[in-house]
């Protein structure tokens, strides 16, 4: 599949009589816009507001965060199967707005949500204070189900981010990448002297509020299977999840997945990169056993030197992480992961709840228990006193002051797995 990726910089967003984008700027319709949202019995209220890079601003508790993208030319729609058609995306043509996203918040369901700074201390961890932010504040009717309102707030975000995404449709892109992955023979045999590497992408797929969604389908249902990876940037994975925030995979993280373009730039160079298998984590022993030996296989089958693994989430999904290293590499495979760590406030318990001698090469994305202090913001959206709830945080996270301490697990995308964060190591 070959796809051309139009990029069109979004440098403010503010809010007009109409909906359109010029100069850099997304001017937004608030009344179009909530037509194009509103609808669902489970939403009592939706407003809108606008976080930008700098601003003294707080958003929490963050839900979901999400690119604008669309299809231009070629097949089907952005996110098949859970807005558009389900129809197999990746090819052809799509313009995506960067430099901003739309970030969904509001009373959320559970206890792991995030923060994002916009100034300060916690926005060094984030890299959504560096985003313009078109903030989504969705508010439930009374007595609603969690897994009601999860749905009804993913929803709500996909809606937003495919309106606006629309225009940029007709536009010239500022910048335009082109992303191919022949079909399996053809690429092999195109680079035969380059090593050949895959990825392993790991969706969180536990339930309790901790999904994936796969054109539609929820992860948990599948077995690990083939993707190009350009369908994964036409929105094919989607997040449904309410894993803790530094190392959940929302959605703009799917459609800009770190490991996929940095492969990709060294596609030819370096490596040749013959394509992502994604598997599920699962909760159950015997699940685990399936899903890993179906992903080792399926690694077998495609007949690389070398494969990247990266995780979402932590705990329970160590054992899978370990699952699918350990069998690769019995395979002859050689593995590297991407994880992050838990390794208490001073850095000295054990990184993961599991481990084997054959995952010897490993890229962590930083230790999520490291404690942080967050300034006093000028201005919330969404609702301060969850800060004291969310993973991360505890009753007194929230001082008298309105300052924060809360681990960094609290905040969006600190430690996130696939390197799509801010944290690096030095060597004194």
């Amino acid at each position: 599949m070959r796809l051309e990726l139009g990029k069109i910089f979004i440098k403010d967003i503010q809010f007009a009589d109409s909906s359109k984008i010029e100069d850099g700027v997304l001017y937004v319709n608030k009344e179009e816009l909530l037509d194009a949202v509103s609808g669902d019995e489970h939403i009592k209220s939706i407003e809108f507001d606008i976080a930008r890079p700098g601003e003294s601003v707080r958003i929490t508790p963050v839900k979901d965060v999400v690119e604008p993208r669309v299809k231009v030319e070629g097949p089907g729609e952005i996110f098949p199967g859970v807005i558009g058609k389900v129809d197999t995306v990746g090819e052809g043509k799509t313009n995506a707005s960067k430099g901003m996203a739309v970030v969904t918040t509001g009373k959320i369901v559970g206890f792991q949500e995030g923060i994002i700074d916009m100034t300060g201390e916690g926005a060094k961890y984030t890299p959504f204070s560096k985003t313009n932010n078109l903030v989504i504040i969705c508010e439930p009717v009374d007595d609603l189900k969690q897994h009601d309102h999860e749905r009804a707030v993913r929803l709500v975000g996909f809606k937003a981010a495919t309106y606006l995404g629309e225009l940029a449709k007709e536009l010239t892109p500022d910048e335009t990448t082109v992303y191919e992955t022949k079909p399996l023979l053809e690429q092999i045999h195109e680079y035969p002297a380059l090593p050949k590497v895959a990825y392993v992408y790991m969706l969180q797929t536990q339930g309790l509020l901790h999904d994936t969604y796969v054109y539609g389908v929820d992860g948990k249902q599948i077995v690990p299977t083939f993707l190009y990876p350009t369908e994964i940037m036409d929105g094919a994975i989607v997040s449904g999840n309410c894993v803790s925030a530094c190392d959940k995979n929302p959605t703009y993280v799917h459609l800009n997945n770190g490991v996929i373009e940095d492969l990709y730039a060294r596609h030819g160079k370096d490596y040749n990169f013959v394509g992502v298998v994604i598997t599920n984590e699962n909760v159950y022993l015997m699940d685990k056993e399936r899903s890993s030996n179906w992903t080792a296989k399926l690694v077998r089958y495609l007949g690389v030197d070398a494969v990247i693994v990266s995780q979402e989430g932590f705990g329970n999904p160590d054992t899978d992480l370990i699952m699918n290293t350990k069998k690769i590499e019995g395979k002859g495979i050689k593995t590297v992961i991407v994880t992050d760590e838990y390794a208490g406030r001073d850095g000295a318990s054990q990184s993961l709840a599991d481990a084997d001698p054959k995952a010897n090469a490993v890229v962590t994305g930083g230790n999520a228990n490291q404690v942080i202090q967050l300034p006093k913001l000028d201005k919330i959206i969404g609702h301060i006193e969850v800060v004291n709830t969310i993973a991360g945080g505890n009753e007194d996270s929230l001082k008298d002051d309105g300052t924060i301490e809360v681990e960094i697990q609290a905040i969006t995308g600190a430690t996130n797995e696939t390197g799509f964060n801010y944290l690096s190591a030095k060597t004194y």
